[in-house]
């Protein structure tokens, strides 16, 4: 497999979105980052995952003869060293930074002395890079809809939502997905043409467990969170979907409580942990990772997608 070589510039300008600048991957052990002399080049690194191999070298260097080079990387707490066992440095000044923490991020410099002929002076080169921790956002459906209900001091309200989660529950339990009731409210609703109706708005979140942290073996894309959080939808909607099919083809009165038909709504949310946060315009390598610096910047915490 080749090697993939990633000199990534700092400016104003928006550039279009690089996700194989992150360091968690696929490809992320044959990834590497070169430095320039003119911008820092920005790192993304996931939070407890090893970073890209940072050369000390410009493109062009890479591919010179440099004789007696000497490298030095200093990061934001001073001078580093393959003493720490979170840092690797190889001997031709390649840094590795191990299982990183958010308290890591930050400018890292490399100073380059070498010569390009042994009559030559010295020369010197500073390298500049900003390495960001980031972690991915917790994606999740938040799911409302609204059912018709007995008296809003009723126990039959209560009986039924446990009920309800259940069902629900047991819909997508194979997915390792679970829904979580948020809240439910009753209220009085004055109809259009007609009197007060008792109708219960439930607000649900369903979630997707990590299968690898769950020890459970994962070898293709079901196994995705995304993949099976939109399966998870799918059933959800089915299920009410045939509440109001079945009703309909029965004789018999409406229950006291059910469904309200064309109120459901699922909507996917991707949101960061506290503290962190995204921003495509300030990250275009890493659009969607939740990046610990946004948090000072106010930015937005939450990213909804209908």
């Amino acid at each position: 497999m080749g090697e993939l070589i990633i000199s990534c510039y700092c400016s104003s300008q928006v550039q279009p979105s690089q996700g194989f600048l992150r360091s968690a991957g696929p490809r992320r052990n044959s990834l590497k980052i070169v430095g320039s002399i003119i911008f820092p080049v920005k790192v993304y690194v996931k939070l407890d995952h090893n970073s890209p191999r940072i050369l000390c070298v410009t493109n062009h260097l890479r591919n010179s003869e440099l004789i007696d080079p000497i490298f030095r990387w200093n990061g934001p707490g001073g001078y580093l060293s393959s003493e720490n066992s979170s840092v690797q440095i190889s001997p031709t000044g390649t840094l590795i930074l191990r299982h990183f923490k958010s308290h890591l991020s930050g400018v890292y410099n490399c100073s380059l002395r070498f010569k390009l002929t042994a009559t030559q002076p010295d020369k010197k080169l500073l390298l500049k890079y900003v390495i960001y921790a980031y972690s991915d956002p917790q994606y999740y459906y938040e799911l409302t809809v609204r059912y018709h209900a007995a008296p809003c001091n009723s126990f039959h309200n209560i009986s039924f939502e446990k009920a309800l989660i259940q069902i629900l529950n047991k819909l997508v339990a194979e997915l390792s997905c679970e829904v979580i009731l948020v809240k439910s409210e009753c209220h009085h609703v004055k109809m259009q043409r007609g009197g007060l109706q008792n109708e219960i708005f439930f607000t649900f979140s369903v979630t997707c467990l990590d299968r690898e942290e769950d020890n459970r073996l994962c070898q293709d894309s079901a196994c995705d969170v995304s993949h099976r959080l939109n399966k998870a939808k799918y059933l959800i909607e089915r299920f009410f979907k045939q509440e109001v099919e079945v009703r309909k083809k029965t004789a018999e009165p409406l229950p006291e409580i059910y469904y309200i038909e064309g109120t459901l709504q699922m909507v996917w949310i991707d949101r960061c942990y506290p503290g962190y946060g995204m921003n495509a315009l300030r990250h275009p390598g890493c659009p969607e990772c939740c990046d610990l610096r946004c948090g000072d910047l106010g930015e937005n915490k939450v990213r909804i997608k209908e």
